[in-house]
């Protein structure tokens, strides 16, 4: 009984998905009609194009690992060796808030505020995109000096994945409005 209801619960989700208007990013239609794939193939000249962004040098601990997390997410075979496109980033800006104040005024919680810049440029039309991503992560203080530390780390790590994330979505959906407007799926 209850996987004819797990059934009917996938079957609403995807009607839903398909009423709202969604459609992928990374796929574009293969034919004139409704079809997403047409004889299970798909058209990824969004994802060819992404694999032409180089990423430019970056000076900060956070900057560089949004870095790589954009490396993988665009080039994962590789940076190329005549980019079309460069991907510049500006130092990450961190803003820290205290939080859960104690009687003697000393902080058992931060807030931290990520916030990166970034352009887009072409060697033919200048710049395309440009942008800021940001986000909010917190993090205990703790007794123990060492783990309040790794919580730092970490909260650092998953702050530069989550803008890398943002930031690959936003250049996605750029590539993806140029190819519906032109219509042409051999033009960028």
């Amino acid at each position: 009984m209850w996987y004819k209801m797990k059934i009917a619960a996938v079957a609403a989700t995807l009607i839903g998905l398909s009423a709202c208007g969604f459609e992928p990013l990374y796929v574009e239609k293969t034919s004139g009609d409704d079809l997403w794939y047409y004889n299970n193939e798909y058209n990824a000249d969004i994802v060819h194009e992404m694999a032409q962004i180089k990423i430019e040098t970056v000076t900060d601990r956070i900057g560089q690992l949004i870095k790589n997390e954009l490396i993988d997410t665009f080039n994962p075979q590789g940076t190329p060796k005549n980019a079309k496109y460069f991907l510049k980033l500006k130092p990450v800006k961190k803003t820290i808030t205290e939080q859960a104040l104690r009687d003697d005024i000393t902080a058992t919680r931060e807030k931290v505020k990520y916030s990166v810049n970034y352009e887009l440029w072409s060697k033919e039309s200048g710049r395309l995109v440009s942008g800021n991503s940001w986000i909010y992560l917190s993090y205990d203080l703790l007794d123990n000096p060492y783990s309040t530390s790794m919580d730092k780390k970490k909260v650092e790590k998953d702050g530069a994945k989550i803008i890398a994330n943002d930031i690959s979505l936003r250049i996605g959906a750029y590539f993806h409005s140029i190819k519906t407007k032109r219509g042409n799926p051999d033009e960028f």
